[in-house]
């Protein structure tokens, strides 16, 4: 890993799975595992979206570049300590008009079909959202772009954007994977203390629920960045008064 991408925040160096060794790199071989967990998990062949829609997808937001320019990806949940991509530069970044929150349903990465896990996606609210951004060389952002979209649209739970972020060194646009209410992975209007009986006991082929909430923690808390949802559901969660999960 290039220390110098870091030069920003040295902090984080050492704090970042490097990609090739991250679990979350949607290489052909990877993307192969996926699709085996999946059926052995009983989700069947139309688990994901297919390849074509993947790549039209990404074309069709992509395209509006003109292929010489660096590609910046804003990171506001797993993106932050695992983000599975080669980067030659890390800003802290901040997005406007909207939140982070636990909205996003799935039954394979970090829950199972029996009991299905929340992970992050970003709400449409007023207020920020504070995160990272990742500059990805032009002559790789085929390729990594690629890659990404494997990881995060695989269900196409999202909706990709080009916004403007701000950051300590310039304000600049970068990809940024916010919300999709009307995709069946949005869990709707939940209260905390339901997404919190969520996280404490989902797990799937990734890991639990709740670890991927406190390596949210953890990064928050190494960059100085305060977000007070989160806080108020890592309490609630290492609560140990048994609270009823929702189906």
């Amino acid at each position: 890993m290039n220390a110098f991408a870091f030069r920003h925040l040295p902090e984080l160096y050492g704090k970042i799975v490097p990609a090739e060794v991250s679990r979350l790199r949607a290489t052909d071989d990877v993307f192969a595992s996926w699709d085996a967990q999946a059926l052995a998990l009983g989700l069947g062949a139309q688990w994901r979206c297919c390849d074509e829609w993947l790549e039209a997808s990404r074309r069709a937001l992509l395209d509006c570049l003109d292929g010489q320019q660096d590609l910046w990806i804003f990171a506001y949940g797993s993106l932050m300590w695992d983000p599975a991509l080669h980067f030659t530069e890390l800003r802290r970044a901040r997005l406007p008009a909207y939140q982070r929150r636990f909205s996003y349903l799935t039954t394979i990465g970090r829950g199972n079909a029996e009991q299905a896990g929340l992970v992050l996606s970003l709400e449409a609210q007023p207020g920020h959202c504070e995160g990272l951004a990742f500059r990805i060389d032009a002559s790789i952002a085929e390729q990594e772009s690629r890659l990404f979209w494997r990881r995060e649209m695989i269900v196409g739970g999202y909706q990709p954007r080009l916004l403007p972020v701000s950051t300590p060194q310039g304000e600049l646009l970068a990809l940024t994977l916010v919300s999709n209410p009307g995709h069946a992975s949005h869990a709707g209007e939940l209260s905390l203390e339901q997404e919190a009986a969520i996280i404490r006991r989902a797990q799937g082929s990734h890991g639990t629920n709740r670890d991927y909430l406190e390596q949210l923690v953890e990064q928050l808390d190494r960059l100085g960045m305060v977000d007070g949802y989160v806080q108020q559901l890592s309490r609630l969660v290492a609560d140990s008064q048994p609270v009823q999960p929702v189906r």
